[in-house]
């Protein structure tokens, strides 16, 4: 079953899109991209979720970022 979102694929893909400008600016290889991401979830995690919640979330995002990826053999 499909997951609704509170957000519309506009603003969605509007950040998405503004991000990977940023990305592009810095000329970021990918495993220097990947780190800043990561840290960026890390620190949205730890200032903005209550302490309680953030082993939970954090597996939440890893199963989803995981689920998400291809097997395919593209590069």
């Amino acid at each position: 079953m499909p997951q609704t979102s509170r957000y519309s694929d506009e603003r969605v893909e509007a950040l998405l899109n503004e991000l990977v400008s940023v990305l592009e600016k810095h000329q970021a290889q990918t495993d220097l991209s990947l780190m800043v991401l990561g840290n960026m979830v890390t620190n949205l995690i730890n200032t903005s979720v209550a302490p309680a919640q953030r082993q939970l979330l954090a597996q939440t995002f890893a199963d989803a970022l995981k689920s998400s990826i291809r097997e395919d053999k593209a590069h």
